[in-house]
């Protein structure tokens, strides 16, 4: 239902790019009235509530007085009749601390006093807000977009956002009904039935935040409150902003009527990239006019509004796209605007995406850049701010990654492997230098998918966690463990029984080589020695976000059961690299706004220690030990840079979806990921953990160190040697080595009659009796 306003006819501007509105001449006292007018409807409403709690809270203070003097009286006659004789003393009526009730006229007082005073300071906060105020009358004016733009490190251009160049209005006549319905149905159920705000969706949205802690939140506002967001307001999450936003959108509703709110949300909204408005997006993403798009196709654009980044088929996740379209189809359900068998029939209609067709560099990056922006500074800014975004990124060394990537992967298609990522990182900093999200951003078959941020299972990656842990604890890379056939029992009863890539058993081995030959019947065993909450902590201070509940895991957490990101890891990597110094991932170095002053200045990031220089170097100078790894991988294997010391860990899921290698000097950090983006098992042989991943670190790596001599982690102080289970390896100055195993030697006599001295090893969990030649690793 429209509101009572002004006749107004549509005309095009050819000047400003907009559909104005022609209205009667706007005097100054119209534009202060509509806000005076609000501020006392919310006074008004403000001193009934007031009343309404004073006489409540009165009510219920009285009731409580004479309640508490009952009880006190008759306390008094119970303790005075069951105790020892005490003498009659005289008291009052009534306890003497109980104050008398109060008069009519005193509350009174008391109500107009406090309803004054939320009255004057509610005037004077609206007095200044009103003073910041921007006039909706403005939405009929030029407001000219400014284009933003993302460089490399060196300055070289990557991307730039021409939203003006893509805006292409139309009038409500020319956006089908199935669009209209569908974005009242997802973002303003009550659109035609509101003054400008929704208190009943307001109320519903902070419902769902309430019962859904997913981060899938509503917000609430109204179509008439984000048109004004929009346009008028900077994206800000402050309460003064969202106040204007309210009082705006009430006064909007004064100025123009529905038909022409709604027109003009279709001509400003942001549907992602460079597509403000329902015509630029219909052609962007499907290459048609609005008035022809279907069912399926209105549902998924009225989808993108509320985080269009998130959800586009463009960026890092167009599977959300998806699933955003699908709650589109069940709240129109949900309102009469289709049928259950309607919407099931446009879900399964296959969308059929227009290719992105302007030139960008670094296109996972960039895309991965402009999320972090938008979620600080919102759509509108990024792209029409005049934003000059300089990355940390190093186009050149990106370049040599993608290509690196495609080359290895295109090798792969023998062991059912489809897809690669990689990354490169300044180890001394964490500044990202490479970001390879797909093979192919431009391949049609999710192509756009960036796998460095989507959650997979690290596999035996992650072990670097476990004996970080175990070394805070007092273990050493010399402490025996037995890699023997062992049954445990997991957290919810099950047993839980491990095996090694290789199916075979390798009895005592010290800790050096159990991580450097990835063994996982030890992991999991220092696992459970260490406590499944001691690693969610140092996974925690690592940069983990997504090991969060420790009823959630089992012990097979040590062997990658857990969901990471390829970004997450590498932020691991980079803090054993810098002897216990985390430096989160960054992708931005400075951000300078249109009139040249820097906002944002990352480029001096000093880290914070997280692991003692002691406990990061125990792991590295493991990961960068070839014996260590002989015994699994052989000698001159793809882990081996030649001339080099480099420290390297794989990994590869247990249900063969990922395989990963990890590796890392004093200055560098590379990372590598190959797979499935529909998740589907590759090839058994990828877990040898040679291939796969393997090679594409490998050349990154070698790409990276050629001409560049050779650097030796730095020992910190504090590291010694000692003997350890009857053995010399590193340990930790004034820590006392754990022990794990213990030795029981007996003499048995064989059927020849002949003696022998038997040695048997136990632990916990199992027993292990070795051949007389058998010897400790």
């Amino acid at each position: 239902m429209s509101k009572a306003a002004p006749k107004r006819s549509l005309r095009s501007n050819k000047t400003t790019g907009k559909i104005r509105f022609s209205s009667p001449k706007k005097s100054q006292a119209q534009n202060i009235l509509i806000p005076l007018y609000f501020l006392l409807y919310i006074l008004l409403k403000i001193g009934q509530f007031v009343l309404f709690l004073n006489s409540l809270i009165i009510k219920k203070s009285q009731q409580g007085l004479t309640q508490a003097g009952y009880l006190v009286q008759k306390s008094r006659q119970i303790l005075l009749t069951s105790g020892p004789p005490v003498k009659p003393v005289t008291k009052p009526a009534k306890p003497a601390f109980l104050p008398q009730p109060l008069s009519k006229v005193t509350l009174t007082k008391i109500v107009l006093l406090s309803l004054l005073i939320i009255i004057l300071s509610s005037a004077y906060f609206f007095k200044q807000l009103l003073g910041q105020l921007p006039s909706p009358y403005l939405l009929d004016e030029a407001n000219p977009p400014l284009t933003s733009q993302i460089y490399d490190r060196h300055g070289v251009l990557l991307y730039q956002f021409y939203a003006d160049k893509n805006r292409q209005l139309v009038n409500l006549q020319q956006i089908p009904q199935n669009l209209i319905n569908a974005t009242i149905a997802i973002e303003d159920k009550h659109f035609y039935e509101h003054p400008g705000i929704d208190p009943l969706g307001i109320i519903r949205a902070l419902r769902n935040n309430y019962e859904n802690q997913n981060g899938n939140l509503q917000g609430g506002s109204t179509i008439t409150q984000q048109l004004i967001k929009n346009t008028l307001l900077t994206p800000d999450q402050t309460i003064t902003r969202k106040i204007k936003e309210v009082i705006l959108a009430f006064w909007l509703e004064r100025i123009y009527d529905k038909n022409q709110i709604l027109q003009m949300y279709f001509n400003e909204v942001p549907y992602g990239g460079l597509s403000w408005g329902a015509q630029a997006a219909a052609q962007t993403y499907f290459g048609k006019d609005a008035h022809d798009l279907d069912l399926a196709e209105s549902a998924y654009l009225a989808g993108l509004p509320t985080a269009p980044t998130e959800y586009s088929p463009y960026g890092a996740h167009p599977e959300q796209g998806k699933q955003r379209q699908k709650e589109v189809l069940q709240r129109m359900v949900e309102d009469n605007y289709i049928t259950a068998n309607q919407a099931t029939k446009a879900f399964a209609e296959p969308l059929n995406f227009k290719p992105p067709v302007q030139t960008i560099l670094a296109p996972h990056f960039v895309m991965y850049v402009k999320s972090l922006l938008v979620q600080k500074y919102g759509e509108r800014m990024v792209s029409q701010g005049g934003l000059k975004i300089t990355t940390t990124l190093d186009l050149k060394l990106e370049q040599m990654a993608e290509k690196v990537v495609g080359d290895e992967v295109s090798k792969l298609a023998r062991l059912k492997v489809s897809n690669g990522a990689a990354m490169i990182l300044d180890a001394h900093t964490g500044q990202i230098l490479a970001m390879v999200g797909s093979k192919n951003y431009f391949d049609p078959q999710q192509g756009n998918v960036n796998v460095a941020l989507s959650l997979r299972q690290p596999g035996s990656s992650i072990k670097v966690i476990t004996y970080a842990t175990a070394f805070k604890q007092g273990f050493t890379p010399g402490t025996i463990l037995l890699d023997t056939p062992t049954n445990f029992k997991n957290t919810w009863g099950y047993s839980y029984s491990p095996v090694n890539y290789d199916g075979r058993f390798h009895g005592p081995v010290t800790i050096r080589t159990a991580l450097g030959s990835s063994y996982n019947i030890p992991a999991v065993k220092t696992l459970a020695l260490e406590g499944i909450p001691q690693f969610l902590q140092t996974a925690q201070d690592l940069g983990i976000t997504t090991l969060t509940d420790t009823n959630n895991y089992g012990l097979s957490l040590t062997l990658g059961a857990g969901d990471v990101t390829l970004l997450q890891m590498m932020g691991v990597y980079d803090t054993f690299a810098q002897a216990g110094v985390k430096h989160t991932p960054q992708a931005i170095l400075t951000i300078t706004n249109s009139k040249g002053i820097v906002i944002e200045d990352h480029s001096q990031d000093q880290g914070q220690q997280v692991l003692t220089p002691q406990v990061a170097y125990l792991v590295t100078n493991i990961l960068s030990d070839p014996k260590a790894r002989m015994p699994a991988f052989g000698t001159n294997s793809g882990l081996e840079i030649t001339g080099h010391t480099v420290a390297v860990k794989t990994g590869t899921s247990d249900n063969k979806r990922d395989n990963w290698a990890f590796g890392y000097t004093p200055n560098y950090v590379v990372g590598a990921w190959v797979g499935n983006n529909d998740n589907s098992p590759m090839d058994p042989q990828l877990s040898s953990g040679i291939t796969g991943a393997t090679p594409i670190w490998h050349d990154l790596m070698t790409n990276l160190l050629q001409n560049i001599p050779n650097q030796d982690f730095a020992k910190p102080a504090g590291i010694i040697e000692a003997s350890i289970d009857g053995h010399k390896d590193l340990a930790i100055s004034g820590q006392v080595p754990k022990n794990v195993v213990s030795q029981k030697k007996e003499t048995q006599t064989d059927g020849d009659g002949h003696q022998k001295e038997v040695i048997t090893y136990y632990d916990n969990f199992s027993t292990f009796i070795p051949k007389p030649t058998q010897t400790v690793q």
